[in-house]
């Protein structure tokens, strides 16, 4: 097994994803990174997005019709996502559910990897500027 070095544009890559605080896409990082670092490729971005999630530092949230989102929170979670902005956001307050796993394998006999939920919903933010419209 090889481990990855440790370079300055992963650091940035992880930075990025970091100060986002939203679960950012690729693209997201690539325009954090770009203020700073006008120079830097999205062929850079992209495979130090793909390093950090092969090397267990980044998670990939999937987003049905929409672009992959990055989790920098490894511990088991639920996601909420905005159809108004588009923001993904952390639901801890529902406790991860490490049963559900095994019920499902149980009543369907499939294998299951665990378990990714995202609610889908409109942001107390979005509704905010709803109403005042």
């Amino acid at each position: 097994m090889t481990t990855k070095r440790n370079t300055i544009q992963r650091q940035m890559v992880m930075d990025a994803v970091r100060r986002h605080g939203c679960h950012p896409t690729a693209e997201n990082v690539y325009d954090l990174i770009t203020k700073d670092y006008p120079d830097i490729s999205k062929g850079t971005v992209y495979r130090n997005l793909n390093a950090l999630l092969e090397s267990g530092f980044l998670a990939r949230v999937s987003v049905p019709g929409g672009a992959d989102h990055f989790d920098h929170i490894l511990s088991r979670h639920y996601h909420m996502l905005c159809t108004e902005c588009g923001d993904l956001h952390n639901f801890q307050e529902l406790p991860y559910d490490h049963t559900l796993d095994a019920k499902v394998e149980k009543l369907t006999g499939f294998k299951l990897q665990p378990h990714k939920i995202v609610f889908v919903g409109i942001c107390p933010e979005c509704l905010k500027k709803a109403k005042k419209s």
